[in-house]
């Protein structure tokens, strides 16, 4: 028999994230005519905010599918069947996007990198510059890895490519960095991005973005694999309408709308600064804790989420299970060839230093429930900081 408990749940995984009220309101509203007009402006409205979001004037193409639907549609509009694409391979994720790959008859190659650093570029412009067959034909890296919390450099990615004069497409999964990491997709010369709804973008699960350049679009047209329901050209097409090639997951996109709303309103130089605020504050109390933080780069610290490197002999698994049943929090798992030797504190989405102060009071009172040797003291150095840092970038009214 369950039991009642008192006061809400904690999410505090790296997605997905913490639904907010206006976002739950709009799922709520009644269904409309996925033919009428109504529905037309209002899809019109959301591709031309998308826009501001990925910081594109190209087109955006909506999936009604989780972020794994978003990889394949990437990789089945731009590629044939046995081409090479070269992974940088830094994180669970990666390792996820490749099996994908590897599934439509892709040839997989890796550019193996250190979990806790971010990809090095320089070794990936040599592999470029040695293939004088142009036999890659695309290069795929994640932005902000969720399993490790390292950010990789797109923008030095794009530089790479284009020293070693190399034509392969990019593609780069920004699931867990949109709307809470600065990304540029035009300006960084990304081909195709590809996203996911339940993470900054603050919904639920089920909805599948790529952004796409002029050179995807060319590359589409000649790309071999079979593709039907994740074919961007009918989207593309009824898109220009306002309307979907088959029906669409209307009040999920009620809830985009909604979201863009909020990040808008708020402004993305304010969302990326207040992530900025809350993610320094929670490796803050990290390192009070005597705990590390393990992404080893300072530059590449995700503002999105905190992975925590559990001390020899203690098993992160055990840590969060005290912590949930203790505190009623969830926080996320170590992935792939990390688990049980790290947790993961997601502060993207809808929060504040309030929401950040609970989280890291429960992961305090759970490193000391469950034995694991820390040093006490580290919400203080967080609140410290946000208390000072604070006036300087409000959060939304």
């Amino acid at each position: 028999m369950s039991t009642f408990t008192a006061g809400r749940h904690f999410l505090q995984i790296p997605g997905p994230t913490n639904l907010p009220e206006r976002v739950a309101r709009a799922l709520s509203r009644s269904t409309i005519d996925h033919r009428g007009p109504a529905f037309a402006r209002l899809t019109l409205e959301i591709l031309d905010r998308l826009q501001l979001v990925f910081q594109t004037q190209g087109p955006v193409v909506i999936f009604p599918s989780s972020g794994t639907g978003a990889w394949e549609a990437a990789l089945v509009n731009t590629l044939s069947p046995g081409d090479r694409v070269l992974f940088g391979d830094n994180g669970q994720f990666a390792v996820n996007w490749q099996k994908v790959a590897f599934g439509l008859g892709l040839t997989v190659e890796t550019l193996p990198g250190d979990w806790r650093c971010p990809l090095d570029v320089a070794a990936l412009e040599s592999r470029l510059a040695a293939d004088r067959g142009r036999d890659i034909r695309a290069v795929a890296m994640v932005h902000n890895e969720t399993s490790t919390g390292v950010v990789n450099d797109v923008a030095a990615a794009r530089a790479a490519l284009d020293r070693s004069g190399h034509d392969a497409l990019l593609l780069v999964d920004v699931i867990s960095s949109l709307g809470a990491i600065d990304y540029r997709h035009e300006e960084w010369g990304v081909d195709v991005t590809v996203a996911g709804s339940q993470k900054g973008l603050m919904l639920p699960p089920g909805l599948g973005f790529n952004a796409l350049s002029p050179k995807a679009l060319d590359a589409a047209g000649s790309a071999g694999l079979p593709r039907s329901y994740w074919d961007w050209k009918p989207v593309l097409e009824f898109n220009e309408r306002g309307f979907f090639p088959y029906t669409p997951a209307i009040n999920l996109l009620f809830a985009l709308d909604e979201a863009l709303s909020m990040l808008l309103e708020e402004g993305l130089p304010q969302v990326f600064a207040r992530h900025a605020r809350l993610g320094e504050a929670t490796r803050r109390a990290v390192r009070g804790w005597g705990l590390d933080v393990f992404c080893q780069d300072p530059c590449a610290y995700s503002q999105a989420l905190t992975a925590v490197a559990m001390p020899a002999g203690y098993d992160a698994d055990e840590l969060r299970r005290v912590i949930l049943e203790r505190f009623d929090m969830s926080l996320g798992s170590g992935l792939g060839k990390v688990k049980g030797m790290l947790f993961r504190i997601g502060h993207l989405g809808d929060l504040n230093e309030l929401t950040l102060a609970g989280t890291l009071c429960g992961i305090e009172m759970g490193l000391a429930a469950s034995g694991v040797p820390h040093t006490s003291g580290g919400v203080g150095r967080a609140l410290e900081f946000l208390a000072n840092s604070g006036a300087d970038h409000p959060n939304r009214p």
